[in-house]
């Protein structure tokens, strides 16, 4: 059903009703950063007997609600005002705080205002063929493309009828109109260059999220993704410029003349503003001083520019407010509140259709989608070349997959976003993090990757949702997948096929005592790194099963089913009802579609956790001419107990805290397998084995005949090679080895190089062979390990002769591995002197290089190093390095990594000889890049780092170091570490007069110090640091000096430990804040697995004569500390459980009021790891003051309490005394018992005085007495006196 959706069982919105339209009316305060908004919300219910309904609602102040004109009641529980608890809390009752804000942290979270229908409201049944219910909520219809303006689309408005099936049409409809301000934003919006001391352009944004309740923070809704409806937007905000900073002058100026004053509404009078104290500043105050100014009239005269969800549909100028505009959008298709963003600022718009080539244009005619890009003034060329690929990328998507969803798509870079891009519908907020000018090419791949991905999210993420949170899987692996299609596309497929190997490699490390993607859904709110592993494993999974889709059904495979997808959702299908996808809906589409039973595919990869790990074992039987083959499953025999790490520390300890369970390693993995193996003459023979069991034996059969043809043929080969003689036509034919890596082969290039070659005794061996190699998984149908007991030479002919990038990169894994001789440093070198390798090949088999830099090996991979980079690099026959092009980026590859490899070559010392490290400083002091059309920032921060990587010295190989060093050895490393430090500090010196592309050098500088100071090369200095972490420094070199104070131990200082929490709670940034609370759960981790010990506590082992005795319960403590989350969280909370500096300043951050609630829920759990909960309260009351009086003149008396403490208490004042008994009756005088004594002396007593009377005539005056006070008292009244006490004797 169109238009009108249906929400979930859950208790978001209950099952009484749904939300067919939403309108949306929101006026921006740049000055107050405040909202105020209006919302209309069609609500059909589904059910006459409706009595309440429920918004999720937070951090908004209500002013006005009606229903139908009607006031209904209402009850709202605002959670952010209860995140804060008495003053006298401690942080040892962060259980109180979670319990206040619990209900809005669970999944899913409860809804904050209940509104009950009015009693005069009546819900009144209709007929389903009726006008009034075919008009309920008309949905119009699909937008043309946008032809004409910025991003502008005229939208149909030609309703859907409805059927009678439809339930929710049964009932007339009614609308609910709230009023609301948002004062204080915590969470939902941005505002960014607001502040006096921002230099930046003033702009805000919408920080939407793909988890639930964030779009509530900003107005009312129904905050859950299946909730979709249509929506109407309506944005009021400044023009230009200069009118935002003029408002902001005459609304402060106004605060300090006239009070505080709300904001009017839309021309709606009749909500009274709510009021909000000042902020302080004076008239007088400099408003500011950067270029943006109100001074310069260039830019006062800049449009503010609104970027938002929908298409255009109307922008005026305000009535009331000359200075001010109303822009509207309209959002013809259903989407949930989470997936309406805008952005608000003076953005530039840059046209990215002109990207375009025209034959694209000319195929896609009408559906071309338009595309635009916004970006804050000064960078329109950056936003050119880094959107460059998109314009491809949405022609490819629609070609291939299906219709753009929407209308057009609009990209927008702003500052501070806390991720790389946040999608919502036809728009992708991007962080300007992103933007990279023309002379850069180093972060090309990862850009253009996000930023492609954003685009498909449109597809996959906002037009089809996850059914429930366990479906998530499927549309984030979905998005991924179609992403590395185009990118396949885009960089060709050795590079698409050797990322694809290398995260398959990544993710069998890491997918151990890891919950199933299944299951992993319910997950992704506890950390970071629960999504990130879900992205890497859900398009892997996707990978094997189009690779197995396309094997049995010979069809295009998943790409088919995706686009199947998109039209059961765009044509509304049943089996799609409301854009949701479940697992289940995907299976059945996969088989329907593949024609192939996957039940146990999804068993095993998603509803099931691990890789598998195979060992395979071979050996050829001459007598039955079969090739006998053994594939054992050895996942089940791995040990599952790994040591903590710190990067994942705090993940495994949220597990651990909500009691997440991982999966059971599945002990056999089944499926089809196939098999190529390369016989003597060459051809491949492919065999499809079906893995069954956990031990699977069989026999390939052999084609060819047992002969040494081939091998014969080797040594002809060679021999025409070395001579330089050109093989025949008819030799070619059977020539079949040394594809590749046959560089180096003359002799005078192999003595130069220092080259070996393979022994007699391996020439026999090999001659004896009966097949090249055999390739297991040749189709990349597995995500697994595979260890394949065969020859090494085997190795060497699939990584010469096999083409796949795959084959050729585990060949040189395999070489890699083997030990260090310098037969594979040759076969090595070789690789990496081939041009015709990927680069990825290339570069692998340099890093491998190092290895076999061995001083008993006579530094052979170090020489190979530098005669290749010398080769490649320098002037002919010498080591001066020729000008920097790096117009090739696989030279350009090749460039970096030879570098790299050669720091991380050790002798048998741990050091790196001195030549090795005098060839990287003289590559970095005398780097030339005057004729290169590109920047070599990063090149030079590479040399940075290999240079400092260099001067470290790590554990000798037998573990000591027992040879003296040479006093002269010793003053000349010294004097080089010098030089060296001081050229890394040069390059940051410089980047401070010239700053590098995104302060580079800077940043690099510090990774250098921190390296140097972690293996004790420098002494650390705080000061180091601490200057790049002030506001104003670029946030990520901010984070990079916080990250080398956390990884140097430096939090241990009570001053810095201040700092940085202050930082944490108080910083504007969101993405600021949230890297520094990630990196404050690193520093608990590297003092929890004893990384970063206390100097004061810390036990240091017993020394004699120079060698380290460690005790065997020292040991035990570490391994416990170190092996498991318990031991871990007892070792952090004896060592910081004390330190009353965390526990304030910690309960200062998890009480700020600028944090988001779900910082506060992280920073709570931390809270749970120290300290113990205490549902107690400590009572302070004040000393009593003794009073003073001063007597002011006229009668007039100052009471005040004197500086005098009373410290004893009072005596305790005077009681009256009881009531006495009723008189005792005459006749009970006699018979009661006299009072005790001691009663009869605590009675006063009492005495009645009469004076005599005289008779007085009639008229006369009453005469009056004197009393005994000297006053008059009246005559014939008696006198009554009092006495209290005993007698005096």
């Amino acid at each position: 059903m169109v238009g009108l959706v249906e929400l979930s069982s859950s208790a978001a919105a209950g099952p009484g009703f749904s939300v067919s339209h939403q309108k949306l009316e929101l006026e921006i305060d740049f000055d107050r950063k405040r909202i105020k908004g209006r919302t209309e919300i069609a609500i059909n219910p589904h059910s006459k007997d409706l009595k309440a309904i429920r918004l999720n609602c937070r951090q908004s102040t209500l002013t006005r609600l009606n229903i139908d004109g009607r006031g209904p009641t209402l009850k709202y529980d605002e959670p952010y005002s209860r995140c804060r608890l008495h003053s006298q809390a401690t942080v040892h009752q962060y259980h109180q705080l979670r319990n206040r804000i619990g209900p809005q942290l669970k999944e899913p979270p409860d809804q904050e205002l209940l509104i009950n229908l009015p009693k005069g409201l009546r819900i009144h049944e209709l007929d389903p063929f009726s006008v009034e219910a075919q008009a309920i909520g008309p949905i119009r219809g699909p937008a043309g493309p946008a032809r004409d303006g910025d991003d502008a689309g005229t939208v149909a408005s030609t309703p859907v009828p409805r059927t009678a099936d439809d339930s929710a049409s049964r009932y007339a409809p009614f609308t609910l109109v709230v009023e609301f301000v948002v004062d204080k934003v915590r969470d939902g919006l941005q505002f960014v260059g607001c502040e006096d001391d921002d230099s930046r352009y003033p702009h805000a944004y919408t920080r939407n999220s793909s988890f639930p309740s964030t779009a509530c923070c900003l107005f009312p809704c129904v905050d859950e993704i299946t909730s979709r409806c249509t929506w109407e937007v309506v944005i009021r905000c400044p023009r230009t410029l200069g009118d935002l900073v003029d408002l902001k002058r005459i609304s402060r100026a106004s605060e300090d003349n006239h009070g505080p004053n709300g904001l009017p509404s839309f021309g709606r009078g009749d909500v009274e503003p709510a009021t909000e104290p000042s902020n302080g500043h004076g008239p007088g105050s400099d408003l500011r001083s950067e270029p943006n100014s109100a001074g310069h009239d260039d830019e006062r005269g800049l449009d503010i520019t609104v970027i938002c969800s929908g298409d255009l549909q109307d922008e005026i100028v305000d009535p009331l407010d000359r200075r001010k505009k109303i822009v509207s959008f309209f959002c013809s298709q259903p989407v949930a509140p989470q997936h309406i963003g805008f952005a608000v600022g003076p953005f530039e718009h840059i046209d990215l259709s002109g990207f375009r080539e025209s034959d694209e244009d000319d195929k896609l005619g009408v559906n071309a989608i338009r595309l635009h890009g916004f970006s804050l003034p000064g960078r329109k060329a950056e936003v050119r070349n880094t959107c460059f690929p998109l314009a491809k990328a949405i022609d490819y998507f629609t070609l291939t997959y299906g219709a753009y969803p929407f209308t057009s798509y609009k990209l927008c870079f702003v500052d501070d976003m806390p991720t790389d891009y946040s999608g919502t519908a036809s728009l992708s907020l991007c962080s300007t993090r992103l933007l990279f000018p023309e002379d850069i090419i180093d972060p090309l791949d990862h850009v253009s990757r996000v930023l492609v991905h954003g685009l498909a999210n449109q597809w996959m993420g906002v037009n089809i949702i996850p059914k429930e949170p366990n479906d998530l899987w499927v549309v984030i692996g979905i998005a991924y997948f179609i992403t590395d299609m185009f990118m396949k596309k885009l960089v060709g497929n050795n590079e698409y096929r050797f990322r694809q190997k290398t995260l398959s490699d990544r993710l069998c490390e890491l997918d151990v005592s890891r919950p199933s993607l299944h299951e992993m859904g319910t997950l992704l709110s506890l950390d970071a790194s629960e999504l990130d592993f879900m992205a890497l494993k859900a398009p892997l999974v996707l990978f094997i099963l189009d690779r197995r889709l396309a094997k049995v059904s010979g069809s295009l495979g998943l790409s088919r089913i995706v686009a199947r997808l998109f039209l059961n959702a765009k044509a509304g299908d049943s089996s799609m009802a409301n854009g949701a996808l479940t697992t289940a809906q995907f299976l059945r589409t996969c088989e329907k579609l593949g024609h192939a039973k996957l039940d146990s595919f999804f068993d095993q990869w998603v509803y099931g956790a691990g890789c598998p790990r195979f060992l395979v074992t071979q050996r050829f039987n001459k007598k039955k001419l079969v090739v006998e083959m053994t594939i054992k499953q050895t996942q089940s025999d791995q040990n599952d107990a790994q040591e903590l790490q710190r990067d994942t520390f705090m993940r495994d300890v949220k597990e651990e805290i909500y009691k997440v369970d991982a999966e059971e390693v599945q002990k056999v993995f089944t499926g089809p397998m196939t098999i190529r193996i390369h016989e003597a003459d060459g051809t491949p023979y492919e065999h499809i084995v079906e893995i069954k069991e956990q031990l699977t034996r069989f026999d390939i059969p052999y084609n060819t005949k047992y002969k040494r043809m081939k091998r014969s043929r080797r040594q002809k080969e060679r021999a025409a090679v070395a001579a330089g003689i050109d093989i025949s036509a008819d030799a070619q034919d059977d020539v079949l080895l040394y594809c590749l890596g046959d560089v180096l082969q003359s002799e005078e290039e192999v003595s130069e190089w220092r080259l070996a070659d393979w022994t007699r005794e391996d020439e026999d061996r090999m001659s004896q062979e009966s097949y090249e190699w055999i390739r297991m998984d040749a189709d990349f149908e597995w995500l697994c390990k595979m260890q394949i007991v065969m020859p090494g030479y085997m190795y060497l002919s699939q990584l010469q002769q096999d083409r796949d990038v795959v084959a050729q990169y585990e060949s040189v894994q395999y070489i890699a591995s083997q030990r260090e001789t310098a037969l594979v440093s040759t076969i090595l070198v070789r690789t990496l002197m081939d041009r015709r390798y990927y680069h990825g090949i290339r570069t692998t088999a340099a890093r491998a290089l190092a290895k076999n830099g061995r001083e008993d090996l006579n530094w052979i991979g170090l020489y190979h190093l530098e005669r290749a980079f010398q080769e490649f690099f320098c002037f002919p026959d010498s080591q001066m390095t020729r000008t920097n092009d790096f117009s090739d980026r696989t030279a350009y590859y090749i460039q970096c990594a030879i570098p790299q490899a050669m720091a991380t070559v050790r002798g048998l010392d741990g050091s790196v000889p001195l030549r090795a490290k005098r060839f990287l400083f003289d590559k970095l002091k005398f780097n030339d890049n005057v004729n290169n059309e590109y920047s070599d920032c990063h090149y030079v921060a590479m040399l940075m780092t290999a240079l400092s990587e260099s001067l470290i010295k790590e554990t000798p190989r037998g573990g000591f170091d027992l040879d003296p060093e040479d006093e002269m050895e010793i003053q000349e490393d010294l004097s080089f570490e010098k030089a060296a430090i001081e050229e890394i500090e040069r390059y940051r010196r410089m980047d401070e007069w010239i700053s590098s592309y995104q302060n580079t050098y800077s940043i690099t500088a510090i990774q250098c110090k921190e390296r140097l100071a972690k293996a004790k090369v420098i002494a650390p200095e705080a000061i180091d640091f601490l200057q790049y972490t002030r506001d104003g420094m670029f946030d990520p070199l901010r984070l990079q000096a916080f990250g080398s104070l956390v990884a140097l131990g430096m939090l241990r200082d009570e001053a810095i430990l201040t700092y940085f929490l202050s930082t944490l709670r108080s910083d504007p940034s969101p993405f600021v804040r949230e890297n520094l609370q990630r990196l404050f759960g690193t520093a608990l981790a590297g003092i929890a697995l004893g990384e970063t010990r206390s100097t004061s506590t810390e036990a240091l082992p017993d020394a004699v004569d120079g060698l380290v005795i460690e005790h065997e319960s020292t040991r035990a403590a570490d391994l416990k500390r170190t092996g498991t989350v318990v031991g871990a969280l007892a070792a952090l909370e004896a060592e910081l459980g004390g330190d009353e500096t965390l526990k304030r300043e910690l309960w200062k951050a998890v009480t700020s009021p600028d944090i988001g609630l779900f910082q506060v829920r992280d920073l709570l759990d931390i809270c749970s790891l120290l300290y113990d909960p205490r549902t107690s309260c400590r009572v302070i009351l004040p000393y009593p003051r003794y009073w003073q009086v001063e007597h002011q003149g006229r009668g007039k008396m100052h009471f005040s309490p004197s500086p005098k403490i009373r410290l004893k208490p009072m005596p305790p004042p005077w009681k009256p005394r009881e009531p006495s008994p009723p008189a005792p009756k005459a006749k009970d005088v006699a018979s009661a018992p006299p009072e005790p004594q001691e009663r009869q002396e605590r009675l006063p007593k009492i005495t009645f005085k009469k004076k005599p009377s005289f008779a007085m005539g009639a008229g006369s005056p009453p005469l009056a007495s004197p009393d005994a006070g000297g006053g008059v008292a009246p005559a014939g009244k008696p006198k009554l006196t009092l006495k209290f006490g005993r007698k005096p004797e």
